[in-house]
């Protein structure tokens, strides 16, 4: 008796503390942070797509972000990581509340909890990271399908670099790396399409405004234009799309879009590149540096404008790229690819 005596106020004072934390949640393979209120809120939502580039967060894309749900909970996703998202999109929002959920594994995003804490937040943001762990744990799970729920019904949903990745229809999913490399380059995607870190995958997310578009991030800073085009020549050149569209979006820019399409160039980076096809590869073939022709480019800096539902620029200078022999040539006058 007199250690059971001993025993109960340990647990009792275990017990107590951890119903003080109501803030953290975790399991054995997903971690949830969350900071706010507890009880989730009831708001409204529109649609809108925050696409990020990469590098240092942009305020203004995140305000905009929670504009489209205000006072409801914003849940960024990671596949690794911690919760240092909170405190910045909380300082910047009024918002319910502020969560991580970090879903590391198969398992994890088979967990019901998982969908269920998706399914209850009017805002989500996919955070930068490796592309490959969102395709390898997330596809083809019930995360896959509740955040195609979460855009169906017309809530926000924005993401960056590896987030922003797999927003589009089509995905560079990056499967070829190894973890935390430097990834493809241009040079060596452009000398072989059919290279094996040239890994090309599609139907993760399904967000209307975004079919038939392949998005990628830190462009012009990290000269990802060449390897692009190989991922278009791939698209055509493997059966998916006669004229695939991207949108790649430089470090410190984003791109906001409506639910009709017009959409926004912000940051203060070299803004957004919208490219389309307009004919198939001459030349996209195992061990054969590529040859592809006039590849029709827009390039929107900040403050300018651009209709994605029916793929015109308001603002922004157009010109068009070529491949010949894995060599990309520019209409520009002074032959410049960006």
């Amino acid at each position: 008796m007199a250690i059971k005596s001993q025993l109960f106020p340990a647990v009792a004072l275990f017990l107590t503390a951890l119903a003080a934390t109501p803030r953290s949640y975790s399991q054995s393979a997903y971690k949830y942070i969350r900071i706010g209120n507890p009880a989730d809120a009831t708001t409204s939502t529109s649609p809108g797509y925050a696409l990020m580039g990469g590098g240092s967060d942009l305020d203004e894309a995140f305000q905009w972000l929670c504009g489209k749900a205000p006072g409801g909970d914003f849940l960024v996703l990671r596949a690794a990581g911690d919760d240092d998202y909170n405190d910045y999109v909380n300082k910047l929002c009024h918002a319910n509340s502020v969560g991580t959920l970090i879903i590391p594994s198969r398992e994890a995003a088979a967990d019901p909890k998982v969908s269920e804490i998706i399914h209850q937040a009017e805002t989500v943001f996919l955070a930068g990271g490796d592309q490959a762990r969102y395709m390898n744990w997330w596809q083809h799970s019930p995360v896959q399908d509740a955040l195609n729920a979460h855009i169906a019904a017309g809530k926000p949903i924005g993401g960056t670099s590896a987030g922003l990745a797999v927003l589009g229809e089509y995905v560079y999913s990056a499967q070829g790396d190894a973890p935390d490399d430097d990834g493809l380059t241009s040079k060596q995607a452009l000398a072989n399409p059919y290279f094996s870190l040239v890994t090309v995958r599609r139907d993760f997310l399904e967000i209307p405004l975004l079919r038939n578009t392949l998005t990628d991030s830190h462009f012009a800073k990290r000269d990802r234009m060449g390897r692009t085009l190989v991922f278009l020549a791939r698209i055509v050149q493997d059966g998916w799309s006669p004229q695939p569209r991207e949108i790649a979006i430089d470090e410190k820019s984003a791109v906001l879009i409506e639910a009709d399409g017009d959409a926004r160039v912000i940051g203060s980076g070299k803004g957004a590149y919208f490219l389309s096809v307009q004919a198939p590869p001459r030349t996209c073939a195992e061990g054969e540096p590529l040859t592809f022709r006039d590849v029709a480019v827009y390039h929107g800096p900040s403050g300018s404008e651009f209709d994605v539902k029916s793929w015109k620029p308001r603002t922004g200078a157009g010109y068009s790229l070529s491949v010949l022999a894995g060599d990309v040539q520019s209409s520009q006058p002074r032959h410049e690819i960006y």
